[in-house]
């Protein structure tokens, strides 16, 4: 399917500006009808020939009943993928998403061309990190490495999968269980923990460098951003953006600072959500990147190697290095 745009010559104005009505204007084409119903028409009759000698009248009947509330073209493409028949699915949830594949691009390749890096980038460093620090010894550590991924996160996490659930106070509180009986290690346990909230940061954008705050423009090649924010839409503070910063200092790892202009709003991220809900220290970063939620997003071939080794060093630190943590509160 693909949502065609109307050409430039018929809209003039949209240099002005752009605005799209998400009930006219984004609906998907997947075929023309008249082709599609000529293509119906010899399945049909292709279909009953095929039923008579398999299934007789009884599997036509179902055929015919079953699903009516889908366009029999789309129920026939998603049967094809699913290696099924029509009738065998009963219901289903479609998401259309763009399928250029990711490229490696840039003079210098230095650059991905993607869709959905926000947030299958950090996702990705996350995960890979958990998996290759997990291999080294284990003996010494004191907590339980985790990384939470979460559905929903883009219309707000309030589902029984996002970050708004149970989910997460669940997931720990299962984990304490394990040790012990002791209903008090569960809060324990979340006063000596630490998320980070990893979602993608907006990078210093050249072509429009005045939405930038003077002082805090993060740069693509530049690391990890931790991101800031006076009204708690980001949950990081100065003792959960410091343990961070050390230990990028302690791997040599570049890092940067986002402050959003004052004039501006500012987007949000899980990590509010999680570190009210749960009561959990928490710092907000994320890999810089232009061209947020369009259809191909972009970031720097660097970053995603130093996101990746920083969240690699902090499973592997983290529980040493908030040790000597003292805060004068």
């Amino acid at each position: 399917m693909r949502i065609p745009t109307l050409a430039i010559h018929l809209d003039r104005d949209v240099r002005d500006a752009f605005k799209v009505n998400t009930q006219s204007h984004l609906l998907p084409v997947l075929a023309t009808s008249i082709k599609a119903e000529l293509n119906k028409v010899v399945a049909e009759n292709d279909q009953a020939d095929s039923d008579a000698q398999t299934h007789g009248k009884k599997s036509n009947e179902r055929n015919t009943s079953n699903n009516s509330k889908h366009h029999s073209l789309l129920l026939q493409l998603l049967a094809d993928q699913l290696g099924c028949e029509p009738e065998d699915i009963s219901d289903f949830e479609l998401q259309a998403c763009d399928t250029q594949p990711s490229i490696v691009a840039g003079a210098t390749k230095e650059f991905i061309f993607s869709g959905r890096l926000d947030n299958l980038c950090m996702s990705f460093c996350s995960l890979k990190a958990l998996i290759e620090s997990s291999e080294s010894n284990l003996e010494d550590e004191t907590g339980v490495r985790l990384v939470a991924l979460f559905d929903h996160e883009e219309v707000g996490s309030d589902s029984a999968q996002g970050a708004g659930s149970p989910a997460m106070l669940n997931t720990l509180s299962r984990i304490t269980n394990s040790f012990t009986a002791d209903s008090k290690l569960l809060e324990k346990a979340i006063q000596r923990s630490f998320l980070v909230s990893a979602d993608m940061a907006h990078a210093l954008h050249p072509n429009y460098m005045e939405k930038h705050e003077e002082n805090h423009q993060p740069k693509l090649h530049g690391g990890l951003v931790i991101k800031h924010n006076a009204n708690q839409r980001y949950a990081t503070n100065a003792v959960t953006s410091l343990i961070f910063r050390e230990i990028a200092r302690n791997h040599n790892l570049p890092v940067q600072d986002f402050v959003v202009r004052n004039d501006m709003a500012c987007g949000s991220t899980i990590g509010p959500i999680l570190a009210s809900g749960v009561g959990i220290r928490t710092v907000d970063v994320g890999a810089p990147q232009l061209s947020m939620h369009s259809i191909r997003e972009m970031c720097a071939v660097d970053d995603v190697n130093y996101s990746y080794e920083h969240f690699k060093a902090f499973f592997l630190e983290f529980s040493h290095l908030d040790e000597k943590i003292k805060v004068d509160a």
